[in-house]
């Protein structure tokens, strides 16, 4: 690759990071191209040699956003599929994923701006469902591969849902009961 496809890329990058970052902590509409470019260093004029739409840019901060998860772990050193349920809740369920919008899950932060987005990043968001679905089904206990599906859907509602209520909480002991009663439950679907 050449220098200046190498620096394309490398800018393209930043601005998919940068937009993942804000766009969960200020919601889809909450930033517009212009403000995000000067964010990332950059003119307006440029967004178009990267993406062609708003939509195409949303879609990859998604599926960026989606990915950080697998990511942070890895550079952790933790390998996801050895992850309990536990283990999962204590990191997905907790004060600094409550605290950090920007760095954490997009379900999270942006279930109904998804569900009103375009059909790339809803079709992204649908494959993150199915793949956090999987992952919490592989945990769970049960017989049948339905009773762990339906275990592994409702701990990954409550998980979404219950950081974006700790989120709204002004008060800071609701906060942390709502938390803490989701990682509880969700710490239980193995047994």
């Amino acid at each position: 690759m050449g220098r200046s496809q190498l620096e394309k890329q490398k800018t393209h990058e930043k601005i998919v990071e940068t937009a993942s970052k804000r766009l969960r902590e200020e919601g889809l509409d909450g930033i517009g191209v212009a403000d995000l470019m000067k964010e990332a260093g950059l003119t307006v004029g440029g967004f178009y040699k990267h993406f062609a739409s708003r939509d195409d840019l949303v879609a990859e901060a998604v599926q960026f956003a989606f990915d950080s998860w697998r990511r942070g772990l890895e550079a952790e050193g933790v390998n996801p599929a050895e992850m309990t349920a536990a283990d999962i809740a204590d990191r997905y369920v907790s004060a600094y994923h409550r605290d950090n919008p920007g760095e954490g899950c997009p379900f999270a932060a942006l279930t109904s701006d998804l569900s009103r987005s375009g059909e790339k990043a809803r079709a992204i968001a649908t494959a993150g469902l199915r793949r956090n679905f999987e992952a919490l089904a592989s945990k769970a206990a049960g017989a049948e591969e339905g009773e762990r599906r339906r275990k592994a859907i409702t701990a990954f509602a409550m998980m979404a849902g219950g950081v974006g209520l700790a989120r709204i909480s002004a008060d800071a002991d609701l906060s942390a009961e709502i938390l803490a009663t989701v990682r509880d439950f969700v710490a239980g679907i193995d047994k």
